[in-house]
Formats: C-alpha cells, sequence, structure tokens
C-alpha cells in the first residue's frame, strides 16, 4: 500500500470521493484541510477553512491536483490554483453522485472558521452539475438537527434514495432519510447506533449491501440484504483498515465501482518522512496534521466484506 495523493497546497487531503465521468477521467473531490498553514488560527482552526480540493486521473493512481471549488455568489466553481489566503466558511465531506440525469453533491458547510468542535451549526447541502467543474446550489436539506455533516447517498433496492449521515446532535451515530425523487426527504431515524463515528459510506457489493463507518480505529462494517437494516460484520470491536502498513489507521472514505473492481479511497496520517521532505518549512504545525489518500480494493468472500489479499477482517 503506498500514498496515492498528496494536496499540493496545505498537505491535508481529507474524506476523499471519487467519480469516473462518461469520458473516463477519474475525479477526486476532498476535504482540503489546512494542515501544513503555520498561521490557520487557534485550536482546530486548521481543519476549518477549508475548500474543496479537486484532482484528476486516467487511471485512478496517478492524480493531477486541479484547483479548488471556489464559492462565486451561491454557486461553486473550479478554480485552477490554490485557495485565497483569507476565507470565511468552511466546506467538508463533499458525497459526489450521478443520479441518472446529472451530477449532485451533498456538501457539509459551515459558516465561518470555528477554532473548537462544538458549538456551531452544521448543515448538508446540495449542489447540481453538468460538468463536475461548476456547481449549482439547490440549498439545505432538512435533516434531523442543525449538526450534521458527511453524507453518503445510494438508491436502495426498494426504489427509493437514501442519504446516511452524522447527526453531532445525536451522540455521533449515523441516521438516514429517504427521498423517492432527491427532493422531498422523509426522516427515517437511526441506522447505526453504538459508538460514536462519522464518514458513513453506502453501496452494493456481492448480492448485498454495505455500510462502513470511520471509527477513529479503522473501520466498522455493516451488512444488510436491503440496504435499510443492517448488521455488524464481527463483534462491536471488529474493524477492517485497521494497522496500516504505512503506520496508523484508515479513515472516512468512500467506494467507486469500475468493471469488476470496487475501490476504497480513504484517508490516513501522511509518512512523516515525506511530510518532512515535501515541506520542511512547516515542520511545526505537527506531522500528524498531513495526511495522504489511499485506495484498496474490496470483495465479498463467504459474506464478508474484505480488503482484497486479506482473508481476515480486522
Amino acid at each position: 500500500m503506498r500514498e496515492l495523493y498528496r494536496d499540493p497546497v496545505y498537505d491535508g487531503a481529507t474524506d476523499p470521493r471519487v467519480v469516473v465521468d462518461a469520458d473516463g477521467l477519474w475525479w477526486m473531490f476532498y476535504t482540503q484541510r489546512r494542515a501544513s498553514l503555520a498561521d490557520a488560527g487557534p485550536g482546530v482552526s486548521w481543519v476549518h477553512g477549508s475548500r474543496i480540493g479537486v484532482a484528476t486521473s486516467t487511471d485512478g493512481l496517478d492524480w493531477r491536483y486541479d484547483g479548488t471549488l471556489e464559492p462565486t455568489a451561491s454557486d461553486l466553481v473550479l478554480e485552477p490554483g490554490p485557495p485565497p489566503a483569507e476565507v470565511d466558511r468552511t466546506h467538508w465531506a463533499p458525497e459526489v453522485f450521478w443520479d441518472g440525469a446529472r451530477w449532485r453533491m451533498h456538501l457539509t458547510e459551515i459558516d465561518g472558521i470555528p477554532d473548537r468542535w462544538p458549538g456551531f451549526a452544521r448543515a448538508i447541502v446540495e449542489y447540481v452539475s453538468d460538468d463536475l467543474r461548476h456547481w449549482s446550489r439547490r440549498g439545505p436539506l432538512v435533516l434531523s438537527s442543525d449538526r450534521v455533516i458527511d453524507a453518503a447517498v445510494a438508491r436502495t433496492p426498494d426504489g427509493l434514495w437514501r442519504l446516511w449521515y452524522k447527526d453531532e446532535a445525536a451522540d455521533s451515530v449515523t441516521m438516514v432519510a429517504s427521498s423517492p425523487d432527491l427532493v422531498d426527504w422523509s426522516l427515517d431515524g437511526v441506522a447505526i447506533g453504538g459508538r460514536p463515528h462519522e464518514g458513513p459510506t453506502v453501496f452494493e457489493l456481492g448480492g448485498l449491501w454495505w455500510l462502513i463507518v470511520d471509527e477513529w480505529r479503522g473501520m466498522g462494517v455493516y451488512r444488510s440484504d436491503d440496504g435499510t437494516r443492517w448488521t455488524r460484520q464481527g463483534d462491536a470491536d471488529a474493524v477492517i483498515l485497521a494497522d496500516l502498513p504505512t503506520g496508523g489507521v484508515g479513515s472516512h472514505g468512500a467506494q467507486v465501482r469500475v468493471g469488476d473492481d470496487l475501490w476504497f479511497y480513504f484517508f490516513a496520517a501522511a509518512a512523516a518522512a515525506a511530510a518532512a521532505e515535501r515541506a520542511p518549512a512547516h515542520a511545526a504545525t505537527g506531522e500528524q496534521r498531513r495526511s495522504a489518500v489511499h485506495r484498496v480494493g474490496l470483495e465479498v468472500e463467504g459474506g464478508k466484506l474484505i480488503v482484497r489479499g486479506s482473508k481476515i477482517p480486522r
């Protein structure tokens, strides 16, 4: 396993979401944390003030930085180069998907640049696009609280679209809403409870539905026959993508299906040596802030989701 991508501006690529367009070009949308910025502000300001970074690839392995999604009036437009030095809002965790007619993005938005975790409203806002470069704002979704982040969307076998998300006001578990048309949403309650977690992603593989969540110690895995009722894989402590060969654990990711392959892109702490070589002037910010994007193949064996090349989920 190797680092596939490092953000060339702030070295803090997190929450990757990869899609492939009709021409076969791979697009990565990610949270561009300001990890290497020495004067980002107090506390966790460096995690905020983030834009959505964009990179493209012809094969899903070698990536080119293309810029950031910049606010223009109420919309977002892909602009080359680094973001402005001064920003007034925070964008996190883009969920990008094709609805059969156009692209949609469900994006976490926060006003301002908070320096602490509690006390600041968060919303999931919908955008639409025909080309993945220009995004028109549709507006925030009305969900279970004003502390919602990390959207994941899929169409389940019953024909409904479902939106899974983290609700920080509900002890940071995964909630779910459903819609027949991606316009009117019904709140369906808790999808996955238990210990706090974030970053849900949902997909079908091997005749089963899978939901992966980030437990900050690896990824918890849940399975379902219909995408609505979930059973944990293994016991309460079972995770995948713990103890990575590069060090650390896998964090917040999402899948992309290409042909018969299902790839899971996620982020992890960047290799300390590489971080020091690339930006020695910013070493004082702490190498633990820096992150890199990785990918693994996922497959189903004996009714269990496993990382390709591994026989036992860990």
